[in-house]
């Protein structure tokens, strides 16, 4: 039994496939009182609408309470490094906090996304870190430099669709926005597509928007464990061409990480890579899906969004979920 759901990295893909199981029997029966007397606290340090509407609804048709923060708003400031003179906008040290809301809650869970200053500092990912160094109680990630609930609803998405999903062909590929935006939605769908056994296409415009050698090692090696082959590719048709399921998401160039007016002049040639019909016309019928929020006829055109194999809407429900199958297995309870 895992402590915490920080990322899927360290748990087997059985164990994986067991959270996706209980969240399909969940998904029939949404309402028991296996969290009841259960308490969570969900820290926001950046805004969400899907993560924090599923959370607390999944925690009370399960008898949980949840209780939500939004430190810097609704709650006083945090201070996550150490040794400094807190002099700044923070009122409060981690270690008060995670000290705290320890003796109140049952499990604590954070949403961090990068400070956008720089990479080396944000791959660190201190904030889930800290909490999970100074609390004494389950944390979980709603996203930081990756989004593992994400990744559950996304491969419950998959398999729903696809049946058997070993060696079929997902494609991660890189849409355009006008801003660079995290790479944690990127990095989490090679992760769990790798973890299952599929062949991975990561589709970018150039070597600049290759994700962090981290996650590129292990969608390589969790690939080749299973017998499935990974690729990274900036050739449209290549990437497109017999796919049998497309991720979207934009994120930013990592040379160019904090430095958005540099990286905007390289992502302003690459608009052509958003999903449009004819792309979608070169799979093997695939579906595609996307993490939301979506720009329409930014990232993907109406047509793309309005069609008959676009899941996203379905992928957003199964976060709700996979969420509470995740939350059942932190506490030991068996459905």
């Amino acid at each position: 039994m895992h402590k915490h759901f920080i990322n899927t990295e360290n748990w087997a893909q059985s164990e994986l496939s067991q959270l996706l199981v209980d969240a399909n029997v969940l998904k029939n029966n949404p309402h028991n009182q296996l969290l009841k007397n259960k308490s969570f606290a969900l820290l926001f340090l950046n805004p969400s609408m899907r993560t924090r509407t599923s959370f607390e609804v999944g925690i009370q048709q399960m008898g949980g309470v949840a209780v939500v923060l939004q430190p810097g708003k609704d709650a006083w400031g945090i201070e996550f490094n150490n040794n400094v003179v807190m002099d700044g906008d923070a009122e409060e040290h981690i270690k008060e906090v995670a000290a705290v809301l320890s003796t109140y809650v049952d499990a604590i869970a954070i949403r961090a996304f990068p400070k956008f200053i720089s990479w080396e500092d944000d791959k660190q990912d201190k904030v889930i870190n800290a909490f999970k160094k100074y609390a004494n109680v389950p944390i979980i990630n709603m996203e930081t430099i990756t989004h593992p609930c994400q990744e559950l609803a996304l491969m419950m998405t998959v398999k729903k669709h696809l049946g058997v999903v070993q060696n079929k062909k997902f494609l991660m590929t890189w849409t355009y926005h006008p801003k660079p935006l995290n790479t944690a939605v990127a990095n989490s769908g090679i992760l769990i597509s790798s973890k299952f056994g599929m062949n991975v296409t990561l589709l970018c415009p150039n070597e600049n928007y290759i994700l962090d050698e981290k996650y590129i090692e292990l969608a390589t090696k969790n690939c080749e464990s299973q017998g499935a082959i990974f690729t990274i590719t900036h050739d449209i048709e290549e990437a497109y061409k017999d796919a049998d399921f497309v991720y979207a998401k934009s994120w930013g160039a990592l040379p160019f990480y904090g430095d958005p007016e540099k990286e905007w002049k390289q992502r302003r040639k690459f608009q052509h890579f958003m999903v449009d019909e004819h792309k979608m016309s070169m799979t093997n019928n695939a579906k595609f899906s996307h993490c939301l929020p979506l720009r329409r006829n930014i990232k993907a055109t109406d047509a793309v969004m309005d069609a008959d194999y676009c899941v996203a809407v379905e992928e957003a429900e199964n976060r709700l979920h996979v969420q509470k199958a995740m939350m059942l297995s932190l506490f030991g309870e068996k459905l």
